[in-house]
């Protein structure tokens, strides 16, 4: 009769272990769609300012270049909020992280940034 219970028991440990990964997947697929709208709306916001400034002063090249520029800032912001550990988006892939949970950046010391007289 107790084999009955460690099996139900194994069971239900392996369906919660399988939901949490599936959830570990659900949440990087949401982060990628996230960067990947960062990306697109970058490069279509400074595209259109590109394009509305190149068409009034007779410059098309403007339009490329300000998609590159918006892109450009796309990437930089993208960087700065996914590209560590604990960042603004506070996602941490699944089996990444550890038990303290913080950046290595939060524990540096700010001694670099007193003025050194």
């Amino acid at each position: 009769m107790s084999d009955h219970g460690d099996d139900a028991v194994a069971r239900a440990r392996e369906k919660a272990q399988k939901q949490a990964a599936a959830r570990g997947r659900a949440q990087g697929l949401e982060v990628g769609w996230t960067v990947f709208s960062y990306l697109l709306a970058g490069m279509a916001a400074y595209g259109g300012i590109g394009w509305l400034i190149g068409r009034a002063v007779h410059v098309p090249l403007l339009f490329p270049l300000g998609m590159l520029v918006g892109l450009g800032i796309s990437i930089g912001y993208i960087i700065f909020r996914f590209g560590h550990k604990g960042g603004l988006g506070g996602w941490v892939p699944p089996g990444a992280g550890g038990s303290g949970g913080s950046s290595p950046r939060a524990n540096t010391t700010h001694s670099s940034r007193r003025l050194r007289r």
